[in-house]
C-alpha cells in the first residue's frame, strides 16, 4: 500500500535574504483548499519566509495568475495550490494535463514553482493528501518552491520576466557581423 511507504524529505531551505512566496489557490473544494494552504504557510513561516494568497476560480487559472504575477510583481516564487477530483467526463483529464503542463512550461522558463495541485480519483484521497497532519502536500509544495529558489539564489541573480533572457551581448541587429559590427 503507497500509504504505509516512507519517503525521504530534503532539509527545510534556509535563506540569508527575505523570501516572499505568492500562493496561487483555487478554493474550488474549500476544505481541501484551506487544508493544503494551512500547510503551505506553515512550511513557509518556518522557513522565514513572507506570502501572499491569491485565489483563482479554477487549477486552470493558476498557471495563468502565476505568469501574470511573475510579470507584474516581485515574489521570488510560486505555489500551486488546488484539487481536481475525478469525475464522470473527460474534463478531469483536460484540467489535469493543461495545469500541469502550463505550471512545467513556466518551471522550465526559470519561475519557482511548487505544483500542489492534487489530482485524485475521489474525495477520501484528497482528504489524506491534504491534511497537514498526513501527506501535507499543500507544505511539499510550499517546500519545492523554497528548495528552487534557494537554488536560484545559489546559482546566480535573478532575472525579470518569463522566457529566455540574453545576455546583452547576445543582442544583435539584422546585418551586423558578430565580430565587426561596422562591417
Amino acid at each position: 500500500m503507497a500509504g504505509a511507504e516512507k519517503h525521504y524529505v530534503m532539509p527545510r531551505a534556509t535563506f540569508e535574504a527575505p523570501v516572499k512566496l505568492a500562493i496561487v489557490i483555487s478554493p474550488y473544494y474549500r476544505d481541501i483548499a484551506d487544508n493544503m494552504l494551512a500547510g503551505a504557510t506553515a512550511e513557509i513561516e518556518a522557513s522565514g519566509g513572507s506570502y501572499e494568497v491569491v485565489e483563482v476560480p479554477g487549477a486552470l487559472e493558476i498557471p495563468t495568475a502565476i505568469g501574470i504575477a511573475e510579470r507584474l510583481s516581485n515574489f521570488d516564487g510560486y505555489v500551486a495550490l488546488g484539487c481536481v477530483i475525478r469525475g464522470e467526463t473527460t474534463h478531469y483529464e483536460t484540467v489535469c494535463n493543461d495545469s500541469s503542463r502550463a505550471l512545467q512550461m513556466l518551471g522550465l522558463q526559470g519561475l519557482c514553482i511548487g505544483n500542489g495541485i492534487l489530482t485524485v480519483e475521489n474525495r477520501r484521497q484528497a482528504e489524506v493528501r491534504a491534511d497537514p497532519a498526513d501527506q501535507n502536500k499543500g507544505g511539499g509544495a510550499a517546500a519545492a518552491a523554497l528548495h528552487l529558489v534557494a537554488l536560484t539564489r545559489k546559482w546566480g541573480s535573478r532575472r525579470k520576466g518569463v522566457g529566455f533572457v540574453p545576455d546583452a551581448e547576445d543582442y544583435k541587429l539584422a546585418g551586423e557581423l558578430k565580430d565587426n559590427p561596422t562591417a
